[in-house]
């Protein structure tokens, strides 16, 4: 006897959506059946919105963060501090930092970081316009901040683009690594433990 399963189109369905990042096969299965159930779920709008983002949303062609034509507003706005950029990985690190309200430069994202294992190296990152722009930039004092992730792969890209920016007239800095806030001694691993003793202020 053959096992009862969903029509093929949910099947369709539930596979596509497994391929979201953080969606396993149950919450594929629970948002899949929620979609074609439920009277709020309007699939069609969800459609268009997809459709229309893919459409009219690019990476702007300077720092690659998002943009609807060309350059970002981040690039457009010519009130921030051009005496600092800062490098990141991808285009949504550069959210929460603009959350924080902590930083008032530039941006640029590299699009992913050196990893052997993927077989990203130098040419898949966005860096040949990282050096043009800071070759263009005229500010006497120009702080290049790397704000990537302290995995091998973000250490070995921030060693990697610190080397390289040694022929440049500017600044090379690197975000501070310790404990979050609100967290306790506890909980914290050794090498953050290690990192926040020699960042420490």
């Amino acid at each position: 006897m053959s096992r009862l399963d969903y029509p093929e189109a949910i099947i369709a369905l539930i596979a596509e959506l497994k391929r979201l990042p953080g969606v396993g096969p149950r919450s594929a299965e629970r948002i899949a059946v929620w979609m074609i159930q439920h009277q709020k779920a309007n699939p069609e709008e969800l459609s268009k919105a997809l459709d229309s983002s893919r459409e009219m949303v690019s990476l702007c062609k300077r720092c690659g963060f998002f943009a609807t034509e060309g350059r970002c507003e981040l690039c457009e706005d010519s009130g921030r501090d051009a005496s600092s950029l800062c490098v990141v990985e991808h285009p949504t690190d550069v959210l929460p930092l603009e959350r924080s309200g902590a930083f008032r430069g530039y941006y640029h994202c590299l699009g992913g970081k050196l990893s052997p294992l993927d077989n990203t190296s130098p040419d898949d990152l966005n860096l040949s316009e990282l050096l043009r722009r800071i070759s263009s930039i005229e500010e006497e004092e120009l702080e290049v901040i790397i704000a990537l992730s302290s995995d091998v792969e973000g250490e070995a890209t921030a060693n990697y683009l610190a080397e390289i920016l040694e022929k440049y007239e500017c600044k090379v800095t690197r975000i501070a690594q310790g404990l979050p806030a609100g967290g306790g001694l506890e909980h914290a691993d050794e090498l953050t433990l290690m990192r926040a003793l020699q960042g420490r202020r």
